[in-house]
């Protein structure tokens, strides 16, 4: 089993993004693993989006629901890129897929106060 199918396997992974001072911030996710690369769904607004955007070297680590690490998790270094608007769409239904009614019951509320604009980005992480 390789590194990328244990990370698919965990229920979050923490992912760490870099400032312009190369200061790591972890941050625990839902994610998702297709076609051997590793999906994340995000407001738009966030903070690791506007860091991805200026370096887009992360770690994914295995985690849990409070970016808890235990040690031995599987992890790896990799580089993140932000998706259009195609290829959110396309990372919210993996993440659907994955997580069910759970994921759904945090993205029908926003479309709808949103009236039916979204503000989420999709990440792609290739390791």
């Amino acid at each position: 089993m390789t590194t990328l199918d244990e990370l698919g396997r965990s229920r979050y992974v923490s992912l760490t993004t870099y400032r312009k001072d190369g200061t790591g911030v972890a941050t625990p996710v839902w994610h998702a693993v297709d076609g051997g690369e590793l999906f994340i769904w995000t407001n738009t607004q966030t903070w690791k989006v506007k860091r991805i955007r200026n370096n887009g070297r992360v770690m994914v680590t295995a985690c849990d629901v409070r970016g808890r690490i235990k040690q031995g998790a599987p992890s790896a270094e990799g580089t993140a890129r932000l998706l259009d608007e195609a290829g959110t769409e396309d990372v919210r239904r993996l993440l659907g897929r994955k997580y069910g009614w759970q994921f759904w019951l945090i993205d029908w509320p926003a479309k709808i106060v949103k009236r039916g604009r979204r503000s989420q980005t999709g990440i792609a992480v290739s390791f």
